[in-house]
């Protein structure tokens, strides 16, 4: 049994520093204790000049020595300080975070998009319980952030895919500010500027004809509430497009000091009102559904959910997992990978992984990695046959998948890069960038994806299975087969003088049921 910890989640926002102080008992259960919020024009700063100035780093630090005081108080002894968009396109970003951690003692992680989704997510599916009967109908979420907004289609039963699209409430109207002054009707020249960022997407979402939209971010909370006291909606968990159509026509005549004024929010909150509306409203229109279903979770209560996922072993833990490998294999289908082949040489280089973990000694995220290098690894055959696996590289690294970070995107590039002839040299930039504990991860997954590959050089899927056994210096593939393997064979041994020199065993292939290999 654990006994109940006091914990901070910190999200370095760019429109507002927040902060819970909660307990989490020792079934997992969290209780928020303390919910802070402070506005800042981080974002602003950035999305206008692309550094934050002086006067916002000055004002981040005195409101975050504030938290690091409140989380003393209460005893807290463990945190989780992230930031978003704001920061992370900074100009100055590297300076801001150094100043923070000199002034406060917050180590902030800069993270992405995909990283940010994960925990909202994580967070949703606790507050909203319907969600799981929203699985196999599917549903669409829509994740508005200051920087950027996301559209993510879960479909029979797992996330099939995630667009970003970098037109957030905040960025959409300081992107568009000056042009403010020179219009009557703004709100309309936002909806033009959405259109013309999304309108690649929309065929997509409509052909699936969804029924349910999950609502997130964009102060969709607010927005909630000013239907609930307009008396146009009876709860602020649902919000009917009717209503949220009656509410854009009547704020898209005020300006932001008019909605700040009636109804009591600070500026920076009802900025960013009337841009959410207008996205919201554009994707609702993509679907059938009724309305939105509003779960009122946001960033810190995500970082919350996966500090209980550190600490124990959850079931959503697992169920998130499996919707980023679920997501993975949609990235693989879209770009021509061929199924079968692909998921053979997924649990060949699984098997190899588990049956060689006393050599290799790396750890469950690592094996996560190396399953979805396995899944992308031929993604590039669409473009070059022959330079395919560059491009593979090259495809993943454009690629979002959720919850991974920037530093591991690149280890996953690079592993599916390395699956075939070339092995890392120090003259390849994407190897020689990495840090040296990353060099060593990359070169034993792609070892071991190499002989999982070759395996499977015919895309006959001869090997039903790897039996892995240790010989002195040498490590024993035993393999189940009825087939003539004599091209595998070959391959494999193309492989093994790498493998050797990664791992320090030699391998050495031999059919099940002979005497020698």
């Amino acid at each position: 049994m654990h006994k109940p910890e006091v914990v901070a989640s910190i999200d370095v926002g760019s429109n507002s520093l927040q902060m819970i102080i909660a307990e989490i008992d020792a079934a997992g259960k969290v209780s928020i204790l303390e919910d802070l919020w402070k506005p800042t024009d981080i974002g602003r700063d950035t999305f206008a000049h692309k550094r934050i100035s002086v006067e916002s780093i000055n004002e981040t630090t005195d409101t975050l020595k504030g938290f690091v005081k409140i989380m003393k108080d209460y005893h807290a002894l463990r945190y989780r300080a992230v930031s978003t968009s704001g920061l992370r396109e900074a100009d100055n970003r590297e300076y801001v975070l150094e100043q923070l951690r000199l002034r406060t003692g917050l180590s902030v992680e800069v993270i992405n998009s995909s990283q940010e989704r994960l925990y909202i997510y994580k967070s949703m599916r606790d507050r909203l319980p319907a969600i799981q009967d929203f699985r196999y109908p599917g549903f669409l979420i829509v994740n508005i952030r200051m920087g950027g907004m996301e559209a993510s289609v879960y479909y029979d039963g797992f996330l099939n895919f995630t667009e970003y699209i970098k037109a957030g409430s905040l960025r959409l109207r300081q992107v568009l500010k000056e042009l403010e002054e020179m219009t009557l009707d703004f709100p309309a020249i936002m909806e033009e500027y959405l259109e013309s960022k999304i309108y690649s997407l929309q065929p997509r979402i409509r052909a699936l004809n969804m029924v349910n939209v999950v609502g997130l971010g964009g102060e969709i909370d607010t927005i909630a509430e000013l239907c609930k006291q307009m008396k146009i909606i009876k709860t602020e968990n649902f919000i009917s497009k009717k209503a949220l159509n009656r509410l854009f026509i009547f704020l898209r005549e005020m300006t932001t000091e008019q909605i700040a004024f009636e109804y009591d929010l600070h500026h920076n909150e009802a900025d960013i009102i009337l841009p959410s509306i207008i996205i919201f409203r554009k994707f609702l229109e993509m679907t059938k559904a009724e309305g939105i279903h509003v779960p009122g979770v946001t960033l810190r209560h995500g970082l919350l959910a996966d500090m209980v996922d550190e600490k124990f072993d959850t079931s959503r833990k697992q169920l998130f997992n499996e919707d980023i490998i679920s997501s993975v294999w949609y990235l693989g289908k879209k770009h021509g990978a061929e199924a079968e082949h692909t998921r053979q040489v997924t649990e060949l280089a699984l098997s190899i992984f588990d049956q060689s973990q006393h050599i290799h000694r790396l750890n469950s995220r690592d094996r996560m990695l190396l399953e979805v290098a396995s899944i992308l690894h031929d993604v590039g055959q669409s473009i070059d046959a022959s330079e395919y696996a560059m491009h593979s590289y090259n495809i993943i690294m454009a690629a979002d998948i959720m919850g991974f970070s920037d530093r591991e995107m690149q280890l996953i590039a690079n592993i599916a890069r390395y699956h075939s002839e070339d092995i890392p040299q120090p003259g390849h930039r994407n190897y020689y960038n990495l840090m040296e504990v990353d060099k060593i991860t990359v070169s034993k997954l792609a070892a071991m994806l190499k002989l999982a590959a070759a395996l499977d050089i015919t895309l006959k899927h001869k090997v039903r299975q790897i039996d892995i056994s240790r010989s002195k210096r040498e490590l024993i593939f035993t393999i189940d087969t009825g087939a003539d393997t004599l091209l595998e064979e070959w391959s494999f041994s193309q492989h093994s003088g790498f493998f050797e020199e990664v791992m320090g065993y030699r391998p050495r292939l031999k059919k099940k049921g002979t005497a020698n290999g």
